[in-house]
């Protein structure tokens, strides 16, 4: 174990401390100036092309089959198309080294990945919109699998995006401009599909979105290409693997070069976490990651066909469910954003873990409510969206403070998989459990998912973790 005597982590890398990770990260009106930054209008656009693709693969999507009244544990299972997003780890060393001919050149490296990737996402969108969920359950599950797979593509480039255009001192703001595009799009995914699909169709609904798809590609075209950060020509680590291979000489060449390749981007992103942060602390850090956001996940794809199963009709969910609550969490990102710069990453990442807990205690209340109105709804959706907003927003500084600029895009992603990854796998049993229990017991056996996260984050604070940061910061 690679901690100090007094619990202190000796090697926490370049980039541990996140913008606001302590108390005295400057005054409000300093904090409120960084969001008019032109990377900060391009941060929220892009927040916009992240965000549109989620919900017309998980939520709304799950809407639409539950109206065609597909099975409840087949709409649940349907949600293990989301391990795409969990599973984007395996291909971000090629996002993040590979040059895509003529667009690398033209755009550079991030953008070019987020042009092709939002191509696919249109494609994918105007292909659901041809399917028929009670004629092939199967072909539009393939289409939106493969949705999944470019809008997490879509993803690495973004992220890596975000963490090289600023300093480390303006994440916390980057993140904060990225969950405001990002629940915009939530908004429009959700409450706008519902309306477009109350009036004139779920097909018009998704070929509706395919075109919207085009505010990402405007902004990909426009925004400004980061600059990369400086490397050593080759990695000390690198450059043993490339002499121990010139060694072996009956190698053929070109397995020599993909041998060095995937040692550079992929085992040493991983090497370099591991020994800046010692193997017993990343192994802690890393089952925080996996379990945070359990409770959000878990309960996602079962969201809507409550709100269908209680009587309430699309353009009702559209108005109080989608267009209020989400709004509010539009609040809440902005809120998050303050708090985490003024209370720092430790509580931050405390009190969305409340808040979330809460949220879904509320709606187990709900649920055993005889005969729940479009207020008690509004009310229950508006803190849940806060909470989200609080719960997204703080772990998206705590993982950017992790990523080390060498390594950008893998290692996000490689974080940003396993916080998905256990979520996506109880969420695909989440309608058995709803089917066994009923959504009263399901929402609290949900709000209990965060109590492991909150050990782990209690553990992260006695090794040090976040003193660490703070003396960086």
């Amino acid at each position: 174990m690679s901690t100090g005597p007094a619990g202190r982590v000796p090697r926490p890398g370049p980039n541990v401390a996140a913008a606001g990770v302590g108390a005295g990260a400057g005054d409000w009106l300093a904090a409120l100036r960084v969001y008019l930054q032109p990377r900060m209008l391009s941060m929220l656009l892009l927040g916009f092309s992240a965000g549109l693709p989620f919900y017309l693969v998980f939520q709304t999507l799950s809407a639409w089959l539950r109206q065609a009244h597909v099975e409840r544990s087949t709409i649940g299972m349907l949600a293990w198309v989301g391990t795409m997003y969990s599973l984007k780890f395996l291909w971000a060393p090629i996002v993040d080294r590979v040059h895509l001919p003529l667009l690398t050149r033209v755009l550079g490296r991030r953008r070019s990945w987020m042009l092709l990737a939002q191509f696919g996402i249109a494609t994918c969108l105007v292909n659901l919109s041809l399917c028929d969920p009670m004629v092939s359950v199967m072909r539009m599950a393939l289409w939106a699998l493969f949705l999944a797979f470019c809008a997490a593509t879509q993803d690495i480039a973004i992220d890596a995006w975000r963490i090289e255009s600023a300093a480390v001192t303006q994440q916390g703001a980057m993140a904060a401009a990225y969950q405001l595009g990002y629940r915009g799009a939530l908004i429009t995914a959700s409450a706008g599909a519902f309306v477009v699909a109350d009036h004139f169709g779920w097909r018009a609904t998704y070929t509706t979105m395919a075109a919207l798809v085009s505010i990402g590609v405007l902004t990909t075209l426009l925004a400004a290409e980061p600059t990369a950060a400086p490397r050593a020509t080759v990695d000390t680590r690198e450059q043993r693997v490339a002499d121990w291979l010139a060694l072996r000489a009956h190698w053929p060449e070109s397995l020599q070069h993909a041998g060095v390749w995937f040692v550079g981007a992929v085992v040493c992103p991983l090497i370099d976490f591991f020994s800046r942060y010692g193997p017993l602390l990343a192994v802690i850090t890393l089952l925080f990651m996996g379990s945070y956001r359990l409770t959000e996940f878990t309960m996602g794809s079962m969201a809507n066909p409550f709100y269908i199963d209680r009587g309430f009709t699309l353009t009702q969910i559209a108005a109080v469910v989608k267009l209020y609550g989400l709004a509010m969490s539009l609040v809440g990102v902005v809120i998050a954003g303050f708090v985490i710069a003024r209370l720092g990453l430790l509580r931050s990442l405390v009190i969305g873990s409340v808040m979330i807990m809460l949220s879904n205690v509320g709606f187990s209340l709900l649920a055993r409510a005889a005969a729940p109105t479009l207020l008690e709804l509004g009310l229950v959706n508006a803190f849940d969206n806060l909470a989200q907003a609080m719960h997204g927003t703080a772990l998206i500084a705590f993982l950017s403070s992790l990523t080390s600029v060498r390594y950008t895009a893998t290692q996000y992603a490689l974080f940003s998989s396993l916080y998905a990854l256990p979520g996506k796998i109880l969420e695909g049993l989440s309608g058995f459990v709803v089917n066994a229990v009923g959504y009263s017991w399901f929402f609290i056996y949900t709000a209990s998912l965060s109590v492991p996260a909150l050990l782990l984050l209690l553990l992260l604070h006695r090794r040090g973790l976040f003193t660490a940061a703070r003396a960086r910061a």
